[in-house]
């Protein structure tokens, strides 16, 4: 890549479960382009600090409350990556950062979407989702949505507790399959994209959106049976009804907003949503996705 297209990228989401290994991507294989990772908390930004001493990231705050923190954020930004948050104000937000990022000259967006962003919403994670594309696409600038069903990692985020504790994981999905992604891959496909995202080699992914999946569709009971295998003692899947799983999601602190949209997910989820596989990740990296299996033996020591 030679100077005039090297620029400055920001990761807005970058301690989050996709936006964080896209930041770890970027600082291994990208040194013609500056970094700027975008945090919600100090806490957050320190330990950023500490896990890339001497890598050259710049650290900034970032507050969806307070616009001025989005106004910095994007000041001198050539591409950006954009993992949103599910919360009730998410189009205000997206509109918030996407009009900073025309004003400020952003060429690039590489957008962390959901599959089925594109069809008629049967959820409304899906539908905010949509809702945030149409922004980006109306804005004019240049984007590419990446569109996973749901994250392996989310077996360490959202069940890795009980895992550790029970022996099993709990989740209203009844015997539906899921083509579960690894979020590795999706930083892979981000992180190339953003880093070539200036010049004519990345034309063919520009105003493209990709299906991003696993390899394989499996049940949570299938997904039981290879983290049994993975970790070396049984783990469980028990198929609970959705008064069980809101009581759940809410003796973990989560709002009746939250909760709701969790159930109208997993609603989708059991008449099939995200259960289809793509080849997009092979067809962009040249290597089929990772598997399962292999996720758990990459990250054995969390559900230890």
């Amino acid at each position: 890549m030679d100077n005039k297209n090297k620029g400055k990228i920001l990761v807005i989401g970058a301690t989050g479960t996709v936006g964080s290994e896209v930041l770890k991507r970027l600082v291994s294989t990208s040194s013609d382009n500056s970094i700027r990772a975008a945090v919600h908390s100090r806490n957050r930004a320190d330990e950023i600090s500490r896990q890339y001493t001497n890598k050259g990231i710049e650290i900034v705050d970032l507050d969806y409350m307070q616009p001025e923190t989005i106004t910095n954020a994007l000041i001198d930004i050539n591409r950006l990556f954009l993992q949103t948050l599910p919360v009730p104000d998410a189009i205000n937000i997206c509109s918030n950062i996407i009009r900073e990022a025309k004003k400020n000259g952003v060429k690039y967006i590489v957008k962390l979407s959901a599959m089925g962003a594109d069809s008629k919403p049967g959820s409304t994670i899906l539908r905010l989702h949509g809702e945030e594309e149409k922004i980006i696409k109306e804005s004019g600038i240049s984007y590419t949505f990446l569109r996973p069903p749901a994250f392996m990692q989310n077996f360490i985020t959202q069940f890795g507790q009980t895992i550790k504790t029970q022996n099993a994981f709990y989740a209203p999905a009844g015997d539906a399959k899921m083509s579960f992604v690894d979020t590795r891959d999706i930083a892979a496909i981000a992180a190339a994209m953003l880093m070539n995202g200036n010049n004519g080699s990345n034309k063919q992914h520009m105003n493209k959106a990709y299906d991003i999946t696993g390899q394989e569709s499996l049940s949570y009971s299938q997904v039981a049976e290879i983290l049994s295998n993975g970790i070396g003692r049984k783990i469980s899947y028990i198929n609970i009804n959705e008064n069980t799983a809101k009581e759940g999601l809410k003796q973990i602190g989560m709002n009746d907003w939250f909760i709701n949209i969790m159930i109208e997910l997993f609603r989708i989820i059991r008449t099939g949503y995200g259960s289809e596989t793509t080849t997009e990740i092979e067809r962009i990296t040249g290597r089929k996705p990772i598997a399962f299996a292999q996720f758990i033996k990459d990250y054995a020591k969390a559900f230890r």
